[in-house]
């Protein structure tokens, strides 16, 4: 028969919790040291990133923008009246003379109204003709009234002077002298008062063929007009140059200030570029410039600043001073570079893919080991094109990442596999 054991049922019993216990007391130290584990670097290809190393000496700033290239003169051709597109003789591309026809307009309007101006001049210039012979006419209407009138007056002069001899003589009466003698004074009067007429006569003449000259003068330069209209009909180039644009077509009608073609002197062009605003700011006239064609570099000068801001962009003119390379025209797209200055001894590395002047970031700088990089806070300077200033956080020599590693912003360190 069993015997009942109590206390070894007791001590199996003691022996699972303590099992137990230990075997929840490894589960909680262990969960413990790994959470104290720090999380494993995550890994990144090597060949992904871009990296540099810190040098300390001269930098050079500067600033870089896309452009074109734009002549520094250029004539634009407007249409100085209404009319319709007869031809085109000439198109872009084309070089040109002041002479050389680029299109011709017809306007029957103007051609109408030339001839109405050539008609009027033509009845002007005969009323002159016909004012000045009505004119003459009267003149020698009233020199012969002061003819007869001078004779007359001859006469009585001697008939006074005749009745005074007499008078003397006692031959004579009395009345008769006198009658003699009054008759000569009015003649004199009425002959002094026609030389008076015939001077104010004079002055009307003029005053009247002053007014028809200035008639004529009116109507030969609204005739001057209307032809000068009708010859700008044929559009020339105005200048030596190349034509650059045609802006319209047979058969279209325009509308006076409409431009219709554009000529340029291609061997003077000047280089536009367009800099970012925020590196636009150390921009001064009178930098040195450096502009590449593509298929060649030319040194030139910032001549101009637009004081605009247009789609977040500065746009700069820089006069060539250099010879063009061969293939360069209007509208070439080109890549300017503005120098702003030389820093000749700074530490400074390569531009960071989200590096701004003058702020803090944080870059991964590499691990003596080679193969690990490490977060570190770096104070930026002054920027260039391709390098920027390093005031804190580096030192010549070191090597980092400037690629863009924001998708690890989560951890502090890195492995470059």
């Amino acid at each position: 028969m069993d015997i009942s054991r109590p206390d070894l049922a007791r001590k199996k019993t003691l022996r699972r919790i303590f099992w137990i216990v230990i075997a929840v007391l490894a589960v909680g130290a262990l969960s413990l040291a790994v959470s104290r584990l720090k999380p494993a670097a995550p890994t990144v290809e090597a060949s992904t990133v871009w990296r540099d190393t810190v040098k300390r000496g001269p930098m050079l700033r500067q600033v870089r923008g896309l452009g074109t290239l734009v002549p520094e003169e250029i004539l634009l051709l407007p249409a100085l009246s209404e009319g319709r597109v007869a031809r085109v003789v000439n198109r872009p591309g084309v070089e040109v003379t002041p002479n050389t026809v680029i299109l011709t307009l017809t306007n029957p309007d103007l051609e109408i109204q030339a001839q109405d101006a050539e008609w009027k001049v033509r009845e002007a210039e005969a009323k002159t003709v016909n004012l000045r012979v009505e004119l003459d006419t009267k003149r020698l209407d009233l020199e012969a009234n002061m003819a007869k009138l001078q004779s007359e007056l001859v006469q009585a002069r001697l008939k006074s002077e005749r009745d005074d001899a007499l008078a003397k003589e006692g031959l004579a009466v009395i009345l008769d002298v006198k009658i003699s003698r009054a008759t000569k004074e009015e003649l004199e009067k009425r002959f002094d008062l026609d030389k008076k007429r015939i001077e104010i006569y004079e002055d009307s003449v003029k005053a009247q063929m002053a007014a028809q000259s200035v008639q004529m003068e009116q109507l030969k330069a609204a005739l001057a007009l209307a032809r000068e209209k009708v010859k700008r009909l044929t559009v020339t180039a105005g200048t030596h140059g190349v034509l650059q644009e045609v802006n319209v077509e047979v058969g279209q009608q325009v509308a006076p200030g409409t431009q219709m073609a554009k000529v340029a002197q291609p061997e003077t062009l000047k280089a536009q570029i367009r800099i970012p605003e925020t590196q636009a700011q150390d921009v001064q006239i009178g930098q040195p410039a450096l502009i590449d064609t593509r298929n060649g570099t030319v040194d030139g000068v910032v001549a101009r600043i637009d004081p605009a801001v247009i789609d977040g962009t500065v746009t700069v003119d820089v006069r060539l001073t250099g010879k063009l390379p061969s293939g360069a025209r209007p509208d070439l797209s080109v890549d300017g570079t503005v120098e702003l200055e030389r820093l000749e001894d700074v530490i400074y590395m390569g531009r960071p893919a989200f590096g701004q002047p003058n702020s803090t970031i944080g870059v991964f700088k590499m691990e003596a080991d080679g193969r690990h990089a490490s977060r570190v806070n770096v104070r930026l300077g002054r920027n260039s094109v391709n390098f920027i200033e390093v005031l804190e956080g580096l030192r010549p020599g070191d090597e980092v990442v400037l690629s863009d590693m924001s998708q690890w912003d989560a951890y502090d360190r890195v492995r470059l596999n």
